[in-house]
């Protein structure tokens, strides 16, 4: 950690370039002696990323430090650091066993009693100790080193363990539990020797149901989302709990979050009436896919279903509390005929159990992308193939 960057002139140089590509400034000869253009280049490139993930940290004006780009992109953004805090009980102890650039455990400080965040990269922690000491976070204690061999040689317990293993590994992204770093499969009994309750982030991409077959005591996931965007998945382990985990749909676009919540064994029960479509077109946010609530979506909420396969859903009447999207449906058009007479150019366009692809509708049909228009292309469930041509509801 280069502590010339912190200086007055160096910050000041850095705001007034803010805006600019880090690359341009990192071909650029540097204009202080003790900081490089390369530096220069990674405090703006990560003050970009910030302002992004996590822009209060940047209202106050404080001379933030930040970390090498690779830091960054694991890092939590301030709406999923939020809902994750939001889940512990207050004044309770948690330890970050792979703190990293401290995302989340400055939020669970803003709800926990204490947090320790302990953190492999030297340079890292000095990092992020600097950083919450501008923020003025005062409850955050601060290990340098493994947090594993920390736990093993503590003999305290926490009320949370909290852990975010890598999912670059040798410079390859993993996507299977026991290939992230550290394999937290192999660490299960010490981490419920010091604590009754496990919070885990995990990789969107991860399968759910195959982390569920190794994780024990898995009480709730939760899947997250922001702007129909999966953004990481979150498992929560409670030692004394043997029953059928809950899976909670989370969708962070509005002020509030808003939570589908439901079990396997209810999407296994569940039998959606299948449907023609019918004034209103629902189309769910990636959380609830990603969740696999296929079919109990389509029955809690009181939806048909236009196909098992095509995870689209209709009624007469609107229903405002959907997670997802709604559109109200202007015309049902069998792409027999679509293909034949219709010419619409300029439409957003779907595929969903389709035998076209999007890029291949746009070039059969020159459809150039955009507008109010939107265009679903799938299949009803007695395999017909239609086009719903349909607008957004104001009210969505």
């Amino acid at each position: 950690m280069n502590r010339n960057i912190l200086s007055s002139t160096v910050q000041s140089f850095i705001r007034r370039h803010a805006q600019e590509n880090a690359s341009s400034i990192a071909l650029k000869k540097s204009p202080f002696t003790a900081v490089s253009s390369s530096e220069l280049a990674q405090q703006i490139s990560g003050r970009q990323k910030v302002s992004i993930k996590i822009p209060t940290w940047l209202e106050q004006g404080k001379p933030l430090y930040f970390p090498e780009k690779l830091n960054l992109e694991q890092c939590s953004s301030a709406k999923t650091g939020k809902f994750k805090a939001s889940l512990l009980s207050p004044s309770r102890r948690l330890l970050d066993v792979t703190g990293g650039f401290g995302v989340d455990s400055y939020y669970f400080a803003q709800r926990a009693k204490g947090v320790i965040h302990c953190e492999i990269n030297a340079e890292l922690s000095q990092i992020v100790a600097h950083n919450f000491q501008e923020l003025e976070v005062d409850n955050v204690q601060f290990h340098t080193g493994d947090g594993l061999t920390f736990l093993t040689s503590s003999n305290e317990r926490y009320d949370y363990i909290y852990t975010d293993p890598s999912r670059r590994v040798k410079n390859q992204k993993v996507f299977r539990l026991e290939d992230c770093e550290p394999n937290i499969l192999a660490y299960q009994s010490l981490f419920f020797e010091h604590s009754d309750i496990l919070l885990t982030k995990l990789a969107p991409l991860l399968d759910i149901s195959g982390a569920l077959n190794v994780l024990p005591q898995v009480k709730d996931v939760y899947v997250i989302s922001i702007d129909n965007d999966c953004k990481e998945l979150l498992f929560v382990q409670e030692k004394s709990f043997q029953g059928i985990p809950t899976i909670h749909a989370v969708r962070l676009s509005t002020d509030e979050p808003q939570i589908f919540s439901f079990t396997y064994t209810q999407e296994k029960e569940s039998v959606p009436v299948m449907g023609e479509p019918r004034s209103f077109l629902y189309d769910p946010d990636v959380a609830i896919t990603k969740a696999g609530a296929f079919k109990s979506v389509a029955t809690a909420f009181g939806l048909q279903k236009l196909h098992p396969h095509s995870h689209l859903y209709t009624s007469d009447n609107f229903v405002s509390e959907f997670p997802g999207r709604v559109f109200q449906v202007q015309q049902v058009i069998p792409f027999s005929v679509f293909k034949k007479n219709v010419a619409i150019a300029k439409a957003n366009i779907i595929a969903k159990n389709f035998p076209l692809k999007v890029d291949d509708i746009r070039k059969k049909f020159k459809i150039k992308d955009g507008g109010e228009a939107y265009l679903y292309f799938t299949t009803l469930f007695d395999d017909r193939h239609v086009v719903l041509y349909g607008i957004k509801h104001m009210l969505a």
